[in-house]
């Protein structure tokens, strides 16, 4: 089945809900409050960009892409950004929405100045990583390095 070509917008406080119920169902736990703080983040913090978008079909939100811009932040000196998080609805999956948000980020990002972006990825997500991939993302030059509290 066809779908209509995706509008790409800027996420608002009034997509929480959808947010919140496209990740549930891709990544089987419920993260309301993850998303409160970082919807709440976007909207009221006058110092940062919104990079944050919603992919609409036919008025629905089928996926959403999260992430933020920093201007020499973590010793890094050049403007950069990161995409922390990426949720298209399952009957939504493999028809490009995806590539759609990602295309527009990349669009948004160039046109406030940013050189790189960053973003992390399980060792073991296979298809996430080939996703990034294919929009030419490369191992960075960084170390993740992690800490297990006891």
């Amino acid at each position: 089945m066809a779908i209509n070509e995706p509008n790409m917008r800027l996420m608002k406080r009034d997509d929480l809900d959808a947010v919140v119920a496209i990740d549930t169902l891709v990544s089987k736990q419920e993260r309301r409050q993850y998303y409160e703080r970082k919807i709440d983040s976007i909207v009221t913090n006058s110092n940062n960009i919104n990079t944050s978008l919603v992919a609409e079909v036919d008025g629905k939100i089928v996926g959403f892409m999260m992430g933020d811009v920093y201007f020499g932040e973590y010793g890094i000196p050049e403007t950069s950004a990161t995409i922390d998080t990426i949720g298209v609805h399952p009957d939504f999956q493999n028809r490009g929405v995806a590539h759609d948000l990602m295309d527009q980020f990349l669009t948004n990002m160039k046109a406030v100045g940013v050189k790189r972006i960053y973003t992390l990825v399980n060792w073991n997500d296979f298809t996430l990583e080939r996703f990034f991939a294919n929009h030419k993302f490369q191992p960075s030059k960084r170390v993740n390095l992690e800490l297990q509290l006891p």
